[in-house]
């Protein structure tokens, strides 16, 4: 990929910029909302429902210390599991390749034939084998030789070479070095770059727009109207750089989940000077909260292991990424994330279930952590309440993606 330094700054204008770019080979994913999941994130929690977590109420005899948090709710789902390869992914690869085919002497030193590289055993590597296909050039996946068949059927699918390797990082990295030097293909990562960033941020952009033209037309939220209501066919035009609005138009807050933080990072960038504030999800099983922690300790974790049922979320916030969360880019004026809340593996599955009955929404479980944290992270919740008051905050919720066999659905909520 092009060196940092030659990117475009990373400002919300950068990420409608990106948008412009990508717009041709992206869905515009549809947005939904559903009263029953409105009523439930503003029910407050019962003392029985939170004994045993960090934020019980009531004490050995009975005697209640704090209320359960009772905040006002209304959520917005964009729908990225939807997406070209069924995740948000697709926004980043498509983003990197395309800056790629404008760099200055691509063409001419040959790097449509060379083409891409990059280690994934998951969605960025789907992502990125069909950016470079439509693009009209190769992709070398480095996967780890335990990765799941259907992913890898579906890496070749997409017409990209598939090299195996070892399954820690260091085994990673060394075979696509081995690729990158036989070939001269250019490395993609996955997450840790600006054009990266830019990319993913399209879908927080997307969703501030489709609310707003929402609310414009008069649809409100699903808790307002009585039902679900998909709002994909309420079309807002696409701004360019000078006309991204100022203000708040329609969202009070975003989250997103939380691994290497593309998303996550993009999502801030694409909230600029909007008032709109943006929190991550994580989850919290063997330290896979290390955004979480590092936040709190003032310093990036470099390292995860973690079995965690969310696998997309298993790796550590990158370098560029934790930049934009901390606020410390030149172009961010120290505004970064607003937080990043953690929460379990039985309220991941509980929000995963949510969205099937209640939305007929399948998704991956990285996908349900935003959710499970609205649910049942009475940090986050309290905050809402006292932050919003009881107008409440229309939040928006990226479900980052869909790409879950049905044995492996099937498996984690096996008896």
């Amino acid at each position: 990929m092009a060196e940092p330094s030659t990117c475009p700054p990373l400002t919300r204008a950068s990420v409608v910029e990106a948008h412009s770019l990508i717009r041709p080979f992206i869905h515009r994913t549809p947005v939904l909302t559903n009263r029953t999941i409105d009523e439930i994130a503003s029910t407050p929690r019962t003392a029985k429902e939170l004994q045993g977590t960090p934020w019980e109420t009531t004490d050995s005899t009975g005697t209640t210390h704090e209320k359960p948090a009772s905040p006002t709710l209304r959520l917005w789902f964009k729908c990225e599991n939807l997406q070209r390869i069924g995740a948000f992914k697709a926004r980043g690869a498509f983003h990197a390749v395309e800056r790629l085919k404008r760099e200055p002497g691509w063409e001419a030193g040959g790097g449509f034939a060379k083409g891409v590289v990059t280690h994934s055993s998951g969605n960025h590597a789907q992502a990125l084998a069909l950016a470079a296909r439509t693009a009209g050039m190769p992709a070398h996946i480095v996967m780890p030789q335990i990765s799941a068949a259907p992913k890898v059927a579906a890496t070749r699918g997409y017409g990209a070479n598939v090299v195996f390797s070892g399954s820690t990082a260091p085994e990673r990295l060394a075979v696509a070095d081995k690729v990158m030097a036989e070939t001269g293909a250019r490395m993609v990562p996955p997450y840790d770059h600006p054009d990266i960033i830019l990319g993913q941020g399209t879908a927080g952009l997307e969703l501030q727009e489709q609310v707003a033209e929402a609310k414009a037309a008069g649809v409100t939220s699903a808790a307002a109207k009585g039902g679900a209501q998909p709002t994909a066919l309420l079309r807002a035009p696409v701004l360019a750089a000078a006309e991204a609005p100022t203000a708040n138009p329609g969202l009070d807050a975003i989250m997103t989940p939380c691994g290497g933080g593309g998303l996550l990072a993009g999502t801030v960038l694409s909230a600029q000077g909007t008032g709109i504030r943006v929190f991550g999800a994580e989850p919290s099983l063997d330290g896979a909260d290390d955004c979480t922690r590092g936040l709190a300790q003032g310093k990036r974790i470099e390292a995860v292991s973690s079995l965690t049922i969310a696998d997309g979320l298993r790796t550590p916030v990158g370098v560029h990424n934790w930049a934009v969360l901390t606020g410390d880019t030149p172009e961010s004026k120290g505004q970064g994330v607003h937080g990043v809340y953690a929460v379990g593996e039985d309220q991941i599955r509980a929000a995963l279930r949510l969205l099937l009955e209640r939305m007929k929404l399948v998704v991956e479980p990285s996908s349900a952590v935003p959710l499970a944290v609205v649910l049942y992270n009475e940090e986050f919740r309290r905050r809402v309440e006292k932050e919003a008051g009881p107008e409440g905050w229309d939040l928006g919720i990226v479900l980052s993606g869909g790409n879950v066999s049905l044995e492996g659905f099937g498996k984690l909520f096996a008896a």
